[in-house]
């Protein structure tokens, strides 16, 4: 199971917010690249960035800070957050991207998407299935779509999607564990998928459970920021 420490971005700073609540933002490092380089040095691979900004906007905004840690990091990035065009989608992979998170555009222009996964392969278009009641959220989770997430899951499944990162937004931002439940039911109709959690990790023990139904990984934020898990309890798994 990955491990996947996570880095959002609002005005090239490193924040949290809680249950994607803009206006419950708090500040964890002024240098993005001073964190990702601290998760380098204790032995992680993989990088979960988002721009936050880019995600409200509905197009990329904070390039410069992928550019930097793609530039003087080796983690393999996967990044989200306002990729909404063929544009957005080169100048991310160009910065240094290696995946990015199809979650808004994907609700919106389905067609689109479809079309990344053909050119690309399904290896690097990873399904940004963020949920609120069930129901999909997209532009930084600020709106709620009319989809469910089981004819979401469905009708990506079918187009050869692998990936998907699903953000239970009601859990996000609290640390008061994961959506398991949630997890367990999508492995269980969707086997083929690659499923990794994110959202309300708060203990080493959300970790195990979220192991034992079989995640491919575990996107891990505030629980890093406030101290609740250490980089080098977060080995075990790796």
């Amino acid at each position: 199971m990955r491990i996947i420490p996570a880095i959002d971005i609002i005005e090239g700073k490193c924040v949290r917010l809680t249950q994607g609540d803009y206006n419950q933002k708090k500040i964890y490092n002024e240098n993005p690249l001073e964190v990702a380089k601290q998760f380098e040095a204790a032995g992680f691979r993989f990088l979960h960035l988002v721009d936050l900004d880019g995600a409200k906007a509905k197009k990329v905004i904070n390039l410069k800070v992928l550019e930097q840690i793609a530039s003087q990091t080796t983690l393999h990035i996967d990044f989200g957050g306002g990729v909404q065009s063929d544009e957005d989608l080169q100048k991310v992979f160009d910065a240094g991207a290696k995946q990015i998170t199809a979650g808004s555009i994907a609700v919106r222009n389905p067609e689109l998407v479809q079309k990344w996964i053909a050119k690309l392969g399904a290896e690097r278009i990873i399904l940004g299935a963020d949920v609120r009641n069930e129901k999909i959220a997209v532009s930084g989770w600020q709106e709620v779509a009319s989809q469910s997430i089981w004819d979401f899951l469905d009708f990506y499944e079918k187009k050869g999607i692998q990936y998907v990162i699903c953000t239970d937004v009601s859990k996000d931002g609290l640390l008061q564990g994961t959506a398991t439940s949630l997890y367990q039911k999508i492995l269980q109709k969707s086997s083929s998928l690659k499923l990794i959690a994110s959202g309300g990790v708060a203990s080493l023990q959300d970790i195990e459970a979220l192991q034992n139904i079989g995640v491919e990984g575990v996107i891990i934020g505030k629980a890093i920021y406030e101290g609740k898990i250490s980089l080098q309890a977060l080995k075990i798994f790796c």
